[in-house]
């Protein structure tokens, strides 16, 4: 039986794009049960459609963090999600959903996590760059508490070459992050 996941997005669900092709491709054993938005015009769900995924907008307006969350636990258990992946999701998710999916809850961060902790899109890369440092990559984390410290489960590794701007270092993040993303599905054991 494959593996059932389900994927909360806001933005284009980038690094999304490599397990969808290692499905389709017959190389990853894993069910895309269903894709949740919490914007309505976010192109990760235009990607759940271009592929036939289930995918769903729910609305948070006037709605508190944990109200919102239990909505999108409600609707992940009932497409039978087992695992849940945060990939370009830009909402800090409640105490309660952590608790609901404890251990089954992935974020991918873009950078070597601890470093860079707390930053998010492109904020991330201009620190990378900013800071001089010769090495970036992402990182793959238990999702907990406390933001982007939960335990790591896989680190990808790129250099930071002298001509890099924001957009070529996320490009190449990216590309990791799609791949990490696969290696962490292949092995993962409910």
């Amino acid at each position: 039986m494959s593996l059932k996941i389900g994927v909360l997005g806001s933005t284009r669900g980038t690094a999304l794009q490599g397990v969808i092709d290692a499905i389709e491709g017959g190389t990853l054993d894993v069910e895309i049960a269903l894709i949740v938005s919490d914007k309505a015009t976010a192109p990760i769900l235009q990607r759940a459609a271009d592929h036939g995924i289930p995918s769903a907008f729910l609305s948070p307006a006037g709605l508190t963090r944990e109200v919102y969350d239990a909505q999108v636990t409600e609707a992940l258990q009932q497409a039978g999600v087992q695992l849940v992946l945060l990939i370009g999701y830009m909402r800090i998710v409640s105490a309660s959903f952590v608790e609901a999916w404890r251990g089954r809850l992935l974020n991918v961060h873009p950078s070597l996590l601890p470093a860079f902790g707390g930053k998010m899109n492109k904020s991330v890369h201009e620190a990378v760059l900013a800071a001089g440092v010769t090495e970036t990559g992402c990182t793959i984390h238990q999702v907990t508490e406390d933001v982007d410290a939960g335990p790591i489960v896989l680190q990808k590794r790129c250099a930071v070459l002298p001509d890099d701007t924001v957009d070529s270092l996320k490009d190449r993040v990216q590309a990791l992050e799609q791949a990490a993303f696969v290696e962490v599905l292949q092995s993962w054991r409910v």
